[in-house]
């Protein structure tokens, strides 16, 4: 039972958490298309895109229901549970990285010896183990509270379909980059981000009050004199919510990261005596601050490579970020043995089993990353580092890959092949990169189209091309039976002046050669999504209903099937 002076505050506190949910959860996921395309398709019709419904009824009327019209049904059913599924599986890794991060952020030197604190605090004021357990609960949800309503605060600031646009955005990537290599700086020791004393001051003093108001404060106290810890590991694990683009991905990045700090205080607090089993505060916490330190250096590269490969300026190949994270795992290594130590560290007189094994694993990892520094595929990490069309120097692993078709249309010149030479690739593949070029090439072979709306910042696109694409059965599928048609959507070539135009969707001026493709996608498709695969014939007319991406070798080459059967029916 909650006791009474403290039921209508906590009421009041739990409706404000629902309702900041609730106007994040209504808001629509999916940019709404209100007109037809703005994009140049000469010669090009184009359908409206009937609904599952449609679909079926449109089917019994004409026809009796074939073996191939089952197939495609069945595969655009399992197609739309494999998106929802991405997009489950999307926010459990959001809420599992926030979790580790917050973690990580626990063990730091601002928090960790925060723990018996707290807990001999509240076993004291309860008074009773009961009341001591209440509080602590309150205490921890309150941690939770400050947090999620921090991640959706962002969410409301900068808009849902904003953080989609931000992720790919120029800008904002160089933003993260520099945000990242401050915070990791910090950890190493360089300087100290704190928040102004005279908040932290007012927030102690409120934290005298009783009941509710003054577990709060307590709570709100904690966020703000550890924020120069918390701090850079709150962008690092916020950096991933902007990467995935998601809606509600600030709010469960941050409950994850939240309930990670939450649950020692309150588990703690239950049970007290086990604080005696906990390693004592020391000069390992500041080993983690470094640690950690390290670590977001090295993801730092990875938003600047975003800037780089959009803006094509060409610098930072991926043997130059291999370079990087190699020696950044050198040094780890060897900071880890202690032979090398920041002015703040204390000396390591012995290596611990755990330190000792950390080590291992670090050394291991970065033994991992030296062959890539000559063309391996390095498949574990490949969606975190430049595509491995930018390596200069790369040994070819002979043998396994078809050969991509010859070009036998009538069309020698692709339009944008010399932009897109460091776009990955896969292998054996040939792909274009103009959507009215590539309607005139599947004309000619007489072959439909997979689009491929992919962008140079997309990290599960690089998952397709790595792990499903590769396949054997399905690389053939896409060599011998599809037009090829990838439209980067976050490329910033900048459109001549007689193509930029205005969104009639977004009422946006499209001036870029990605904004046109994002453009084409959200009006046509009704998504924003990338990765996102369509298969259309050479009037533009989708054939499998609903156009749908997948991230598993099976139901893609399911898909990929039910589009030729389509096509040749």
């Amino acid at each position: 039972m909650i006791p009474a002076p403290l039921r209508r505050p906590f009421k009041h506190a739990l409706i404000l958490l629902i309702a900041l949910f609730t106007v994040v959860a209504i808001a629509p996921q999916q940019v709404k298309a209100q007109t037809a395309d703005t994009v140049s398709t000469n010669d090009v019709q184009f359908t409206d895109i009937p609904t599952a419904a449609d679909s079926i009824a449109a089917a019994k009327k004409k026809a009796p229901v074939t073996d191939t019209a089952k197939k495609a049904a069945t595969v655009a059913s399992v197609a739309t549970a494999a998106g929802k599924d991405d997009a489950n599986t999307s926010l459990w890794q959001l809420f599992i990285i926030g979790f580790v991060g917050g973690f990580a952020a626990f063990l730091l030197p601002c928090v960790y010896p925060m723990l018996p604190l707290t807990v001999s605090f509240f076993t004291k004021r309860g008074g009773t183990r009961a009341n001591a357990i209440w509080q602590s609960g309150l205490y921890g949800l309150s941690i939770i509270f400050i947090y999620v309503v921090f991640g959706l605060l962002i969410t409301i600031i900068f808009g849902p379909a904003a953080l989609n646009g931000l992720a790919t955005n120029g800008i904002f990537n160089f933003f993260f980059f520099l945000m990242l290599i401050v915070f990791g700086a910090s950890f190493l020791g360089a300087f100290e981000i704190t928040l102004p004393s005279s908040l932290a001051n007012k927030l102690d003093a409120n934290s005298d009050k009783g009941g509710l108001a003054g577990i709060f404060f307590m709570a709100a106290t904690l966020v703000v004199v550890s924020f120069s810890c918390t701090g850079p590991a709150i962008g690092g694990v916020l950096s991933s919510a902007f990467t995935k683009g998601d809606r509600l991905g600030p709010a469960i990045v941050m409950f994850g990261f939240s309930l990670a700090i939450a649950l020692p205080f309150t588990i703690f607090a239950m049970f007290p005596s086990a604080l005696k089993s906990l390693p004592k505060s020391g000069g390992w916490l500041n080993s983690v601050k470094v640690i950690l330190g390290f670590i977001e250096i090295a993801f730092a590269l990875k938003f600047l490579s975003n800037v780089d490969l959009a803006y094509h300026w060409n610098l930072i190949d991926r043997e130059v970020v291999l370079s990087l994270w190699i020696a950044i795992g050198i040094l780890m290594s060897l900071y880890l043995i202690g032979k090398i130590k920041f002015s703040h560290d204390s000396d390591v007189t012995h290596l611990t089993v755990t330190r000792t094994f950390i080590a291992m694993g670090m050394f291991a990892f970065t033994i991992y990353m030296v062959p890539g520094l000559w063309g391996a595929p390095l498949k574990a990490i490949s969606a975190l580092l430049p595509p491995l069309s930018t390596q200069d120097f790369k040994i070819s692993a002979g043998g396994g890959l078809a050969a991509a078709p010859a070009n036998t249309t009538t069309i020698k010149t692709k339009k944008y092949e010399e932009l897109f030479k460091r776009l990955p690739k896969v292998e054996g593949l040939d792909d274009w990169y103009d959507y009215d070029q590539a309607i005139e090439v599947a004309k000619q072979l007489h072959k439909p189209i997979l689009i491929d709306f992919t962008g140079w910042n997309c990290v599960n696109c690089r998952e397709m091309e790595q792990n499903v694409m590769p396949n054997p059965e399905v690389l053939k599928l896409l060599q011998n039976e599809f037009v090829m048609l990838q439209l980067v959507i976050d490329d910033k070539t900048e459109l001549p002046a007689a193509e930029q135009y205005t969104s009639k969707a977004t009422h946006k001026n499209i001036t870029t050669l990605g904004g046109k493709w994002l453009d084409f996608e959200i009006s046509k498709y009704e998504t924003n999504a990338q990765p996102y695969y369509v298969i259309i014939n050479e009037k533009g007319e989708t054939l499998v209903q609903p156009p749908q991406g997948a991230s598993d070798v099976k139901t893609f080459k399911a898909y990929l099937e039910s589009g030729i059967a389509a096509y040749k029916k």
